[in-house]
């Protein structure tokens, strides 16, 4: 391949505006293009270094604002106003108009179920016997185990070893705390260091750091059915007839009878996870807090579910089993990120699971608010009115 197919190298000073400015001016002489807007940095470009390598710039999406959202959790209590970025029109207006209500109703209770996340090496031995011996020797030894692997991290915290026995292969389960981070990269260390002890002395004919049994970013009937994948947040609200009807147009039944129907619907669809819309909340909110937003995969594996009560009101609940979330490192210590976790009141230590919980919440709203607009026969005006950019010269020559 010829050597002007390759992009300019800065070794060592890859971070600096000269290095950066050298990238983008090579793309825009190669290809023709001008990359003003991507040009413009909120923050010093060093800052970026560990979010991403071969730096040209940024991307812009627009940021909304969602709220007022009343939530009752075990450390959300309170009104909340939520950041959500997204290119994708009424998604702010429809969640806006779910948090609205809930919040008229008197809010939206929440609960962190469980708080852990897991990875899991593979280690293979000659013959089943041998492997059954490992699983025991792991249980005698998890203490030392647990001592070499928290050497690396002052936050993590190894909780426990799970053992599949697949034939003459092992997958190994490390279970962790870790804290406010999102914690991957911390239990992928941890976890190697801790094997850099156990491999020795065992001898494994094979091992492999990552099995793909955890499923990280990843749909799996383990984690959703069982297991469970970061945290695990229930929430729900009771919304009275009369309150429904006035803001929404609806009755309880209409809404209820819909979301029986599409509950149908998704099992015929053999669909794991059901729910409306989930996937639109969690992606704007994780784009403007600055989450890993890869893990929408696992975290929008949710269930949502509403019925009429005895007493003629509306019940709605959702359930997050794989909730990735965190509120210090990676993505969250860029500057705009941190602006918007810090209006929720939820940058740094001690505030993961606030954070979380305001999450379980605001996917609540929106289930609401997506299925009124279906039920009423507003989802396509609302996406027509809030989901179209008005025609201007630009638009005009786009289409020419």
């Amino acid at each position: 391949m010829p050597r002007d197919c390759f992009l300019p190298r800065h070794k060592g000073i890859e971070f600096t505006p000269e290095a950066i400015n050298a990238r983008r001016d090579w793309l825009e002489r190669r290809f023709g293009v001008s990359l003003k807007h991507i040009a413009v940095l909120s923050e010093a470009p060093e800052h970026f270094q560990g979010n991403v390598e071969n730096l040209i710039g940024v991307t812009h999406v627009p940021l909304g604002i969602a709220g007022p959202l009343k939530v009752n959790g075990q450390e959300a209590q309170g009104v909340f106003y939520v950041p959500m970025a997204t290119t994708e029109g009424a998604i702010v207006y429809t969640y806006m108009r779910g948090m609205h209500l809930v919040s008229l109703a008197g809010g939206v209770n929440v609960w962190t179920v469980r708080d852990e996340i897991h990875i899991s090496p593979i280690f293979v031995f000659e013959n089943l016997e041998k492997a059954r011996k490992f699983t025991a020797w792991l249980d005698t030894n998890f203490e030392r185990v647990k001592e070499e692997a928290e050497k690396t991290t002052q936050h993590g915290k190894l909780l426990r070893l799970e053992s599949h026995i697949f034939d003459r292969n092992v997958v190994v389960k490390f279970c962790y705390s870790t804290g406010d981070a999102m914690g991957l990269n911390m239990i992928n260390i941890a976890t190697e260091e801790a094997c850099k002890w156990i491999v020795p002395a065992v001898r494994p004919e094979e091992f492999y750091l990552r099995s793909n049994f955890s499923s990280v970013k990843k749909v799996s009937a383990h984690n959703y059915a069982m297991a469970g994948l970061g945290k695990m947040v229930m929430a729900d609200v009771t919304i009275p007839r009369s309150l429904l009807r006035r803001l929404f147009h609806v009755s309880p039944e209409s809404l209820a009878r819909y979301c029986h129907l599409a509950f149908l619907s998704s099992a015929h669809a053999g669909m794991v996870g059901m729910n409306g819309h989930i996937a639109n909340g969690l992606a704007a909110i994780f784009i403007a807090c600055g989450q890993d937003v890869a893990n929408i995969v696992d975290s929008q594996v949710s269930v949502s579910s509403c019925e009429v009560t005895k007493g003629g009101d509306l019940y709605v609940s959702v359930k997050i089993p794989n909730l990735v979330v965190g509120t210090v490192g990676g993505g969250v210590s860029l500057e705009p990120q941190r602006e918007c976790l810090q209006i929720l009141g939820c940058y740094g230590s001690g505030k993961a699971r606030k954070f979380a919980e305001i999450v379980a919440a605001s996917v609540l709203a929106g289930e609401i608010g997506v299925a009124a607009a279906i039920v009423t026969g507003t989802f396509v005006s609302a996406h027509k009115k809030y989901g179209r950019k008005p025609i201007t010269r630009e638009t005009q020559n786009t289409k020419a």
